[in-house]
């Protein structure tokens, strides 16, 4: 087992590091790299998100591969212990999060659905279903008007848009056909690319956001790529490979490499911070943290984790509302 730190109060921001081996969350001083707390994640924690205030975390608990789960774990991050999980009832596996407007959106592989959660209400209060093998990843736009994720075993990216044309759900569905195992993407920081992570054919594919189609496809070369993250200034993009642990780096316009960087054993888990100056990468078969200055694209630092990081989230807390 990994030795828990002696604790020290949450800084602002705060680096997050899902241990999944020991089911647990790392709370990680970004300047120091030294962890400061870790907090019980519940069984088979992911991904993570956090709350805009920046003081709570939820963690998909997700068990796919042997018995699927339906909680949320959640972290009150300022007291560094755990909050009573959210069950999610019959929403099973879930797995990718994100947090806007202060609501909670999870992707529940095993149901083929994605799901919203309330935590002002302590409720799930809509989900949606998408009918697609294994929806693993989604991005929420900021404008709650499209819902994008990838479904790795029916090799498409699905555009789930709010249209009042639409039947009851008030929602229709776009179904894009990319490479095999889409796995990571994300949508380019102007909203007019989406960018997907083959993981089982070693391409990423690049969709055309106004014409809903494909309009190339680059071989990168990797084995088993696991995310991929634009840069908020969406002049790069990084992919993490888990089965060489690369980190190859694309130029977004250029449509090509500029680097590959080998960071050790399965690399997995982007962040990229604010202001664009660093990316963290969990190594997961390393138990480590690499951090990258995005200026030379150089390993500046390393930060020793427990078993198995993956999940990646940035906390940066905001002062309490007044009574």
């Amino acid at each position: 087992m990994v030795a828990t730190p002696a604790r020290a109060q949450t800084p602002s921001p705060a680096l997050l590091v899902l241990e999944k081996e020991d089911q647990a969350v790392a709370i990680v001083d970004p300047t120091s790299l030294q962890i400061v707390a870790r907090v019980v994640a519940g069984s088979d924690p992911h991904e993570i998100c956090v709350s805009g205030d920046g003081r709570t975390g939820y963690i998909s608990n997700y068990g796919a591969f042997s018995t699927p789960l339906h909680t949320l774990s959640v972290v009150d991050l300022v007291a560094q212990k755990p909050l009573p999980p959210v069950d999610l009832g019959a929403l099973r596996a879930p797995h990718g999060l994100q947090e806007v407007e202060g609501k909670i959106y999870f992707t529940a592989e095993g149901t083929k659905a994605i799901g919203r959660y309330d935590p002002a209400r302590a409720e799930v209060d809509w989900i949606l279903g998408v009918g697609q093998n294994r929806t693993h990843m989604l991005v929420v736009a900021r404008d709650l008007r499209q819902v994008f994720t990838s479904d790795v075993n029916s090799d498409a990216i699905s555009i789930l848009e709010r249209d009042k044309d639409a039947d009851v759900s008030g929602w229709n569905e776009t179904r894009i056909p990319v490479g095999k195992g889409p796995e990571g993407f994300d949508v380019s920081p102007d909203g007019k690319e989406l960018w997907a992570a083959n993981s089982h054919d070693g391409t990423v594919s690049i969709v055309d956001l106004a014409t809903r189609r494909v309009t190339q496809t680059l071989d990168v070369h990797t084995q088993r790529a696991n995310r991929l993250k634009f840069t908020p200034d969406g002049r790069l993009v990084l992919v993490s490979d888990l089965g060489t642990g690369d980190l190859v780096v694309l130029d977004a316009r250029a449509r090509s490499e500029t680097r590959r960087i080998n960071l050790g054993h399965g690399a997995a888990g982007i962040l990229i911070t604010p202001d664009g100056s660093r990316a963290f990468v969990a190594v997961s078969r390393d138990n480590d943290v690499a951090v990258l200055d995005l200026a030379t694209l150089s390993v500046t630092g390393r930060i020793a984790t427990g078993r198995g990081p993956d999940g990646l989230a940035w906390a940066t807390r905001s002062a309490p509302a007044p009574r």
